[in-house]
C-alpha cells in the first residue's frame, strides 16, 4: 500500500506564529489542520485550507481537547457525549472552510493528550468513532492499540501512522512531551523507511515494536521540521502514494 506523508497545521494563532506552513506544505500529502481548541482560529484555518488547495494537499480535520492555553497536551476528564460533540462542533467548522475553498474533509486525526487518551481509554476512542460515524472519513492513529482495535470496528477505515520525530516507548506509545525538540532527519529518514518495509521501529529501551506506515508525520513545531520532511520525502519517496 502506498504511504503518505502528513503534517500537523495551522497552528498559529492571532498574532502569533507556529510552525512552517508555507515551507512544509509542498513536502506533504496531507495536512492536518488544526480547529480551534488547542491552537488556530478561523482566520488562521481558512488561510492553511487555502494554502493546502494551492499546493494539491488533501486536508483532514486535527480536533483536540478545549486546552488552548495548553496547546492540547495536556488530558482532562471528559465524559464520551461532552467529548464527541467538542469534536463534532470543531470538524464542522473546518469542514464548512473546505467548503468554501470547494475541497472536501479527508480524514479525522485526533490531536495530542486526545489522541494518547484514544489509544489506551476505551470511551474516548468510541466518541472519535461516533464523530467519524457522521463526518464518514478515515481515521488516522496508531497500530496495536485501541485506535485500530475500535475504530476497525465500529466499521471505519483506519490509516496506521508512523511518527518520524517522535520517539516509542517500549510498549509501542508514543513519548509526547509539550514542546518538540529538534531531530537528525537522517535518522528520521531511515527510522520512516525502516516502518514502511519491516513495519517495526526501535524504542528508546532498545526494543522492537510494531508501528503503522500508511502514513508518517511531521510535526511542523519541530525546530528542523522542514529539514526533517523533506529528508523523509527524499527518502521514502518510491513508497509515496500519489497527491
Amino acid at each position: 500500500m502506498p504511504t503518505m506523508i502528513n503534517c500537523d497545521m495551522g497552528e498559529s494563532f492571532g498574532l502569533y506564529r507556529m510552525g512552517d506552513d508555507e515551507g512544509m506544505m509542498p513536502l506533504i500529502t496531507a495536512a492536518n489542520v488544526a480547529c480551534g481548541f488547542h491552537a488556530s482560529d478561523f482566520n488562521h484555518m481558512r488561510k492553511t485550507v487555502r494554502l493546502a488547495r494551492q499546493h494539491g494537499v488533501r486536508v483532514g480535520a486535527h480536533p483536540s481537547l478545549p486546552d488552548l492555553q495548553g496547546f492540547g497536551r495536556r488530558e482532562m476528564k471528559i465524559e464520551r457525549e461532552e467529548l464527541a460533540n467538542c469534536l463534532i462542533y470543531q470538524v464542522g467548522a473546518l469542514k464548512g472552510f473546505l467548503e468554501a475553498e470547494g475541497m472536501t474533509l479527508n480524514h479525522i486525526k485526533p490531536h495530542g493528550a486526545l489522541y494518547g487518551m484514544a489509544a489506551r481509554l476505551e470511551p474516548i476512542a468510541q466518541a472519535v468513532a461516533d464523530v467519524a460515524d457522521i463526518f464518514r472519513v478515515p481515521l488516522y492513529g496508531m497500530v496495536n492499540c485501541l485506535h485500530e482495535e475500535v475504530y476497525k470496528a465500529r466499521g471505519h477505515q483506519f490509516v496506521g501512522e508512523y511518527y518520524a520525530d517522535l520517539e516509542y516507548a517500549d510498549d509501542g506509545g508514543l513519548l509526547i512531551t509539550r514542546e518538540h525538540e529538534a531531530v537528525d532527519p537522517e535518522r528520521a529518514a531511515q527510522r520512516s523507511l525502516t516502518a514502511i518495509k519491516e513495519g517495526t521501529t526501535t524504542s528508546v529501551g532498545g526494543k522492537t515494536v510494531r508501528v503503522g506506515s500508511d502514513t508518517i508525520c511531521v510535526h511542523s513545531d519541530t525546530p528542523n521540521a522542514v529539514a526533517v520532511a523533506a529528508r523523509v520525502r527524499e527518502t521514502v519517496k518510491p513508497y509515496l502514494a500519489a497527491a
